[in-house]
Parts: structure tokens; C-alpha cells; sequence
């Protein structure tokens, strides 16, 4: 016998509008003294302000929006109000979770003087160590390769396709300008 007034009250909980738990907020009681005492800790988080509170809900709670916009998605979409509609879209499609943006807003101008100094520092780091290299050494010069040029007809380097061949006209030594 007291299964059925059980049944009724949690079907009574099903239809009535459903209840989203706030921190620290007491509800009013709705369909009866069971339903009274585990909704004391609830509370009604309007659908038209879920994205300002979304970010400040624990995950239980996020979960109870989600259900709850689930729940009003299944009936027809031409009698949901706009607030409704906004936190659907807010909590499906919104910037929260993975969509959340890796920079905030106003970032962009840090993050370029960020690279602009970086960029900054390597080319001082660059010419530093440039300004104390020895100099090159005395082979990396055109004459010097020249002379190695003629050096090598000379002795005949690769006399069938290479320097000393008849009429050669392929690469050199010669590599500075």
C-alpha cells in the first residue's frame, strides 16, 4: 500500500518543473512531504542566466542543467521560450569545457610583444656570438679558389668528364662572388 503513494509522488516530481540545486539555497516544497524533504537543498537556477552562472556550477549541478535542457528539448520547439533556447544552445555549443578559448580576450597585444622580444633577444644572442667568431678562414676567398682551379688542371684532376677535360664547362671550384 504505501509503494503507490510513493509512485505518485516521484511521478509528481517528474512532471512538476523540474528543480536545479543551488549552494547553500533552500527550496519551497512542492507535491509532498518526501518531496519536501529532498528538494530542501534545491534550488531554481533560471535558464535565462545560465550563461553567467555556468562557469560558477559544480559538475553535479552542470549535469542538472544539461538533464533538465535535455528534458525540455524532447517536447516541441516552437513552444520553448528564447531563454530556453539560448541555454540550450549556450550549454551544447558553448565556450566552456573544450571549446573554452586557450587565450582570454586582450591577450593577443602580451603575446606579440612576447614574441617580438623573443625574436628580439635571438638576434642579439645571434650577433654576439657572430662579433666574437674568428674570421673565416683564408681558403674562402676567390682567388684562393682560382688558384685551385688552375691547380687542378694542372694535375689532371678527372681528365674524362670533370675540370681538366676538354671543353669542360660544369661547376668549379669557384663558390664566392
Amino acid at each position: 500500500m504505501q509503494a503507490l503513494p510513493l509512485r505518485l509522488a516521484r511521478s509528481s516530481l517528474r512532471t512538476a518543473a523540474p528543480l536545479v540545486r543551488a549552494r547553500g539555497i533552500a527550496a519551497t516544497a512542492n507535491a509532498s512531504s518526501t518531496a519536501a524533504s529532498t528538494s530542501a537543498s534545491q534550488s531554481v537556477i533560471p535558464l535565462s542566466n545560465v550563461e553567467a552562472q555556468w562557469e560558477n556550477l559544480n559538475h553535479d549541478d552542470q549535469l542538472a542543467v544539461h538533464q533538465q535542457l535535455a528534458e525540455l528539448q524532447k517536447k516541441d520547439w516552437k513552444g520553448l521560450s528564447i531563454e530556453e533556447k539560448k541555454a540550450a544552445y549556450y550549454v551544447a555549443f558553448g565556450p566552456h569545457g573544450p571549446r573554452k578559448p586557450i587565450s582570454a580576450p586582450g591577450d593577443s597585444l602580451k603575446i606579440l610583444l612576447a614574441v617580438v622580444g623573443a625574436m628580439a633577444v635571438a638576434g642579439a644572442v645571434s650577433a654576439g656570438v657572430k662579433s666574437m667568431a674568428p674570421p673565416p678562414p683564408r681558403t674562402l676567398n676567390k682567388e684562393w679558389e682560382q688558384a685551385s682551379n688552375e691547380r687542378a688542371i694542372e694535375q689532371k684532376m678527372d681528365p674524362i668528364s670533370g675540370i681538366a677535360s676538354e671543353g669542360y664547362k660544369g661547376p668549379t671550384f669557384v663558390v664566392s662572388k
